[in-house]
């Protein structure tokens, strides 16, 4: 019994140095396969994972546009209401060098597909959502149709502010009451740079009059004199409705003036009537007496 006691006794001692001296093995193929072999493939996965993260973030911010959506959507406003009533009166089509063309605004397309159908329900044109506010639909824009953005260089409508008193038609901007010359002078350049432009007066008899009508309704307010106005011709929607409005008087006075002569006659002959009627009467009560 003692010879097999220490029998099994050595047997055992013998494992347990051979499964320590496999685990020493093991433990440095370990550290081998850890630290030597990988640190490659590892600084490789490293620079994958931050490029990959870095196209992420370079795509987001490619999303960004540098260019208001208000200013612009201001811009158009002013161009479509104090300019093209005349550009249609002259019938005349502004060349897509023109920086006021439509196709020069990035965000017309997206602007075209809106669609407010009450108070506080606009919809998307695109996919048809409904949202409750304008600010909503434009980061709707934004976040889900910005491909639809033309980003390329000039084409920000809102860059033209200055020349077409932006700030004059955005009421929630207040004015400032002190009149900058330098500021004034800038936007009168950029101003007559549009008109020459877009109406090069040499082109024809039309460019040359929209070019002095361009003149006059934008950049001569350019200034810091008293009494100048913006859009001093009016817009051309209060010219057509002050023109039809002098069509009907012209032709309603006269139905109207026949109306009253009529009637001051009719009452004339009433009354004249009336006059011979009571006269004999009065005649026979004086004879009885």
């Amino acid at each position: 019994m003692n010879e097999v006691s220490k029998a099994s006794k050595e047997m055992g001692k013998h494992l347990s140095t051979h499964f320590a001296a496999l685990a020493v093995q093991i433990a440095l193929l370990c550290v081998v396969f850890l630290y030597i072999i990988p640190v490659r493939g590892i600084a490789q996965e490293l620079e994958e994972f931050a490029a990959l993260r870095a196209q992420q973030d370079s795509v987001v911010h490619s999303h960004e546009t540098h260019c208001s959506r208000e200013r612009s959507r201001t811009a158009w406003k002013i161009i479509e209401e104090y300019l093209m009533p005349f550009l249609e009166q002259e019938n005349y089509n502004i060349s897509r060098t023109c920086r006021l063309h439509p196709e020069n605004d990035m965000f017309r397309e997206q602007e075209l597909h809106k669609d407010h159908l009450q108070v506080n329900e606009w919809q998307c044109g695109f996919c048809r959502k409904i949202f409750i506010s304008e600010k909503l639909l434009d980061q709707h824009f934004d976040n889900r149709h910005h491909n639809l953005l033309n980003i390329s260089r000039g084409r920000c409508l809102a860059d033209m502010c200055g020349g077409l008193h932006c700030d004059v038609m955005d009421k929630s901007k207040a004015l400032k009451t002190k009149c900058n010359p330098a500021a004034a002078d800038k936007n009168r350049h950029l101003c007559e740079s549009l008109a020459n432009s877009c109406f090069p007066p040499k082109e024809s008899p039309s460019a040359r009059r929209l070019h002095d009508f361009f003149l006059r309704q934008f950049c001569d307010a350019h200034t810091c004199k008293r009494g100048s106005q913006p859009f001093a011709r009016g817009s051309g929607t209060t010219n057509l409705l002050y023109y039809a409005i002098c069509i009907l008087l012209m032709m309603f006075l006269p139905i109207f003036y026949c109306i009253v002569y009529a009637h001051q006659r009719e009452m004339s002959k009433n009354i004249k009537n009336f006059n011979f009627k009571r006269i004999p009467k009065m005649n026979q009560k004086t004879k009885s007496y």
